[in-house]
């Protein structure tokens, strides 16, 4: 029997998914609200049954992160997303104008590709999985191959999930051998329709460019104002309970550190007391040659590592019970490499004068890397933060915690682990994608003005040589009648 190359059988794998995808969408596509409602109800059922195990297996596969941050993170993709979207209309009539007689009407893309990141490979499968199936697409997973075994998992508990509950089978499949050239098939397979890309830049990109509707997401690098007015113990604990929830994987997480000269010695002290630690320059170089490589890109090995096992490999001490090493920066852009994005437990540390350097600075920042994403700002003073209205990203988020107020935990957004940059960022939605992102609308719009027809005058040119173009008899009657009319008043000296 003839073997195949290994890209050979990944590409034939992708293409037999896509396949298979497009024939569970046409039976998918005519579900009632009811039938997809109860598989969804199915699917955070399962998810929430396995959150501890597919959590565990992330951590031990990856070693990105931690255990108890990931089963939460499963939690909020399965349990919170169903409660956000569960009443979300995306099925039929979805919206009625009765005043201007448009009625609107919910269809699905089609078949939707899911490209999954190794920094959160369970919970976005989840997420993933729960939006697409919300505005009845099916969707076909690409995993990270640094994280293939929990993603299959995930995908496949949610595959059984979904079909035991009455899906079509392969309403939700996964590339069991991943490789670039099995990517790229499904990106320009003719059966999906849409991708949702979560991952690197390179990945993003390359979804944008394959010609195809695509939602991706850029970096985050968000820093974080502690404007002289704020309640400083509670900002620096909203602060490490983001960068310390799953070691800094998340996107939305502080980046950098903002304060003023007045309140600096307070806020340094206040990270001392809950397990920050100021490394000298010395060590924050030995870090930083850790941290990146090839430039600014951060290396894979210290991604959501813990403060230390950095600290160990770069060959520097730090006390016990340390959650969150520091390093002070006075620039940014080459030379500052603090002032890049860091998934993991590291956060860059700025001191301004007042609130117009800390508007300077943050611009400074999101545009040497994060542009529309995420940055936060703790503050007393409502015109702070309307001061802040015009800074270049969009999530503002206000004393609480970036990480969990980006991904709508503690805020009133859709709760997401995609979350859109805009234009400014290269993405094509500014927003925490959900269902509706995923949807087509079809609008039925009825005539509510009357249109009537504009009258003809004698003399007016037209290609047919009539006076109103007529192409009909009656038309050539009615300016005949016009023009003897016209004949007659000049004769009598009226016109």
């Amino acid at each position: 029997m003839e073997t195949f190359d290994y890209d050979l059988q990944t590409v034939q794998e992708a293409r037999n998914l896509a396949r298979q995808a497009q024939k569970a969408e046409d039976v998918f596509c005519k579900f009632t609200n009811e039938q997809v409602d109860r598989i969804l109800q199915n699917m955070v059922r399962v998810a929430e049954e396995n959150a501890a195990k597919l959590a565990r297996m992330a951590v031990e596969e990856t070693g990105f992160g931690k255990v108890e941050d990931k089963i939460i993170k499963n939690q909020v993709a399965s349990r919170d997303v169903y409660n956000y979207i569960k009443d979300m209309k995306t099925i039929g009539v979805i919206h009625e104008d009765t005043v201007n007689r448009i009625t609107e009407i919910g269809e699905p893309v089609g078949v939707v590709l899911g490209i999954i990141p190794s920094t959160n490979p369970t919970s976005t499968v989840i997420y993933n999985a729960m939006i697409a199936l919300k505005a009845r697409n099916t969707i076909v997973f690409s995993p990270h191959p640094a994280a293939l075994k929990c993603t299959i998992e995930a995908a496949r508990l949610m595959a059984e999930a979904a079909e035991t509950a009455g899906a079509p089978l392969g309403t939700i499949s996964t590339i069991i051998h991943p490789s670039m050239g099995a990517t790229n098939e499904l990106m320009h397979s003719e059966e999906v329709k849409m991708i949702i890309a979560t991952g690197g830049s390179a990945m993003v990109k390359a979804a944008y460019s394959c010609g195809k509707p695509a939602l991706g997401v850029g970096p985050g690098n968000g820093p974080s104002y502690i404007e002289r007015t704020a309640d400083v113990k509670k900002s620096v604990e909203d602060i490490m309970l983001s960068k310390t929830f799953d070691y800094g994987t998340i996107c939305a997480s502080e980046q950098s550190i903002v304060v003023e000269e007045c309140n600096r010695t307070q806020v340094v002290e206040e990270f001392k007391r809950q397990g920050g630690y100021f490394m000298t320059k010395e060590e924050t170089d030995k870090v930083c040659q850790l941290l990146f490589k090839n430039g600014h890109a951060m290396n894979a090995k210290f991604v959501g590592r813990s403060p230390q096992v950095i600290a160990d490999a770069a060959g520097i001490t730090i006390p016990a019970g340390t959650r969150v090493l520091i390093g002070e920066q006075d620039g940014v852009g080459n030379g500052y490499p603090l002032s890049y994005e860091k998934l993991t437990s590291v956060l860059g540390f700025y001191t301004v004068r007042d609130w117009q350097d800390a508007c300077d600075l943050c611009i400074r920042l999101l545009k040497n890397c994060g542009l529309g994403h995420t940055m936060s700002i703790h503050t007393e003073d409502p015109e702070i933060v309307r001061r802040f209205y015009e800074k270049p990203v969009f999530r503002i988020i206000v004393n609480t915690p970036a990480t969990q107020g980006g991904t709508g935990i503690s805020t009133g957004l859709a709760p997401a682990f995609t979350l859109g940059c805009g234009t400014w960022g290269g993405s094509a939605t500014a927003d925490n994608v959900t269902p509706q992102h995923l949807m087509n609308i079809k609008r039925v719009a009825y005539g509510i003005r009357e249109v009537k027809p504009s009258v003809p005058y004698a003399g007016q040119a037209t290609s047919c040589g009539t006076a109103a173009g007529a192409a009909d008899s009656g038309d050539d009657q009615l300016i005949a009648v016009v023009n003897e009319v016209l004949q007659l008043l000049k004769q009598k000296g009226e016109f």
